[in-house]
């Protein structure tokens, strides 16, 4: 089979390495599409990769943007010239952006022995933090291009149930699916040396406008009023001085090392802390992070904010504490009664929510079921 993965942003590259080795596993021919603009970075990439096809594409610098929206689409309207030179069996196509949904519903009413496979990887407006605004043109009808586009999937692929909850009015439950993002095994060995006079918390991902500061700075306070307290921060972003400088007003000490992609360094950091910090503002409209499925695979519970999916896996799998506005008291409370046999009870669990629900075995498990339904249709 000749299959085709179309894909606009390297935030999803990891995603795609998967399907990409999951495909040629499977003896297909395999071709990914996608823009050669960097999103985090905003910096043309040099490199190349095996069966790759990296568009020339306009570049944008701001988030919210005209261009940004001129440059997504206009990558599209290139992809699919490619992809109709290509004539593939299965097209893969990865949302957002949802400009790359209204070429690929246009391409499988031209082309209907094709298979189409839609990848809901996040959700455009609905995920952004913009306010009452994303109800209103020209957001909905940026909206409109995916949501009018679904129908002509053969199946979907959803990165988390909440995006099925959102849209379930415009899904068929029987050609549906969720796949949730997934990370390679490391080498590195977990192997914790926690303090029992301190407590040690991480902060590991982006310092952007979609973190909540005041959140993470009230629960690093909600521990240091049991024993004293560091915050541990990998990664950065526009707004680190300030999560800092709001710590430290807090009287929470931190650690700050930067971006580090060194895993052995990072699974060092990691065998200190006692949590994980998984917090994000509740306007953001997000059922599953993936700092969630870096701290699980290292073997740290969570303190959570994130509705939906990931509530649901650390009341479930007894892997952390749900927290929410209301819950300062019994947070403290929480926190100070949660016994050693108990937290390290957390941390086994830890490792099994990322071998059960977010490993390559259980990926490749999911995506065979998918493969299955999705041919037998």
């Amino acid at each position: 089979m000749n299959v085709v993965i179309v894909n606009c942003f390297d935030t999803y590259e990891e995603r795609i390495d998967l399907l990409h080795e999951y495909f040629v596993s499977k003896g297909h021919s395999v071709t990914i599409i996608q823009s050669n603009f960097r999103h985090f970075k905003k910096e043309f990439r040099t490199e190349q990769k095996k069966d790759f096809l990296f568009i020339p594409t306009k570049p944008y610098y701001k988030n919210m943007s005209y261009a940004r929206m001129k440059s997504h689409y206009e990558f599209a309207k290139k992809a699919f010239k490619q992809i109709e030179m290509i004539n593939p069996d299965l097209l893969y196509a990865v949302i957002p952006p949802n400009s790359i949904a209204k070429f690929a519903a246009k391409y499988k009413k031209n082309n209907p022995r094709i298979k189409l496979i839609f990848d809901l990887i996040d959700l455009w407006p609905e995920t952004m933090p913009i306010g009452s605004i994303k109800n209103l043109p020209p957001f909905t009808s940026w909206k409109s291009m995916r949501d009018n586009s679904l129908k002509y999937a053969d199946f979907v692929i959803s990165e988390c149930d909440l995006y099925r909850t959102i849209l379930k009015d415009k899904l068929i439950d029987s050609k549906v699916k969720t796949l949730y993002l997934a990370k390679k095994e490391l080498s590195s060995e977990t192997d914790p040396i926690l303090s029992e006079d301190k407590f040690h918390l991480c902060y590991l991902g982006s310092i952007n406008n979609i973190i909540d500061i005041l959140k993470i700075k009230r629960i690093s306070n909600c521990f240091n009023k049991v024993r004293p307290t560091t915050l541990h921060i990998i990664g950065d972003g526009e707004n680190r001085d300030d999560l800092i400088k709001e710590l430290t007003k807090a009287g929470v000490s931190v650690e700050y090392y930067g971006k580090v992609y060194d895993n052995y360094k990072k699974q060092n950091i990691f065998d200190i802390c006692h949590f994980g910090l998984n917090i994000m503002k509740d306007s953001v409209c997000v059922g599953l992070t993936m700092k969630s499925i870096d701290y699980f695979q290292a073997g740290i519970p969570i303190i959570n904010n994130i509705k939906s999916d990931t509530s649901k896996i650390v009341e479930t799998y007894k892997v952390g504490i749900n927290y929410n506005d209301e819950d300062f008291r019994s947070i403290v409370k929480k926190i100070d009664t949660v016994n050693k046999s108990e937290y390290y009870s957390m941390r086994r669990n830890a490792k099994k929510v990322y071998n059960e629900l977010f490993s390559h075995k259980s990926f490749i498990s999911k995506m065979d079921n998918i493969m299955e339904e999705l041919l037998q249709s």
